[in-house]
């Protein structure tokens, strides 16, 4: 029983009315008896997680919680792009003529997803990377490069669960659900950390309007499940090196660039 109404806290919900109920009983502190139990239905590895688990008053509390310091190493080196975020890779590559790509199943427009054709162009022929992360995941998302922060933006009014399900049932979920688009100057290319909420609520938080992008440093958090699509402009050559889709941790590397030392933008 308690596993089933666990489901409906942290999973799928299409009505908005029943997501802002759920959201406002798994941030009440009777949700705090679901906390063993998500913790064994997830599998959540609790010897990285920054407090004990008896700390924690909600199971809202638990689901964004923040790992020790050191929980996710990466490689410092300025060429190295790292995975922003805990969770699955499920796609990744070029972004090809037409600025269209295929996301389970679904084909989006780029245009569609920052709505705004000149935004877009920035993109075109770069390379993109979409992390899926479940209920199971450390929901926190990180810089992936150091740079210099040049805009942050809200889209979308909608919000439909990006889970497997929501992305076969839902009404083009990347193009309708609200998202915050982080653009970023980076020392060899234009990133772009597109963050789609999910659960009819807008569930990112970002911390503060601070400019400068650190690699690696915890900058927002998803308070329900939630998407990432990360964007590398391509002007300078870069190369993928996930050989598949699969399971990807914060801070592990996802690309390269191929520069020479003085032959960076700064």
């Amino acid at each position: 029983m308690k596993k089933q109404l666990l489901k409906r806290f942290v999973e799928l919900t299409g009505n908005r009315y029943a997501s802002a109920l759920l959201r406002k009983v798994s941030s009440s502190r009777l949700s705090r008896t679901l906390i063993p139990v998500y913790s064994k239905t997830y599998k959540i590895d609790e010897s990285e997680i920054e407090h004990p688990q008896a700390s924690y008053g909600s199971l809202q509390a638990y689901f964004t919680r923040r790992l020790h310091v050191d929980a996710r190493p990466f490689d410092a080196a300025p060429d190295i792009l790292v995975s922003p975020a805990d969770g699955c890779a499920s796609s990744f590559g070029r972004v090809k003529d037409g600025h269209e790509f295929t996301i389970k199943g679904h084909t989006y427009s780029i245009n569609q997803i920052f709505m705004d054709e000149k935004r877009a162009a920035a993109y075109k022929d770069g390379f993109y990377f979409v992390f899926y992360l479940s209920p199971a995941d450390y929901h926190h998302f990180h810089y992936p490069a150091d740079g210099t922060v040049t805009s942050r933006y809200a889209l979308g009014t909608a919000s439909y669960p990006v889970n497997n399900l929501g992305l076969t049932h839902g009404d083009r979920p990347f193009e309708t659900n609200y998202r915050l688009i982080t653009e970023i100057s980076s020392q060899y290319d234009k990133l772009a950390l597109v963050k789609v909420g999910a659960l009819n609520v807008n569930s990112v938080q970002l911390y503060s309007s601070d400019k400068n992008a650190r690699k690696g440093e915890d900058f927002g958090y998803f308070s329900f499940g939630s998407t990432i699509l990360l964007f590398v402009a391509g002007d300078t050559p870069f190369t993928p090196s996930l050989a598949s889709a699969g399971a990807i941790r914060t801070g592990e590397t996802i690309g390269r660039w191929h520069v020479h030392a003085d032959s960076s933008k700064n």
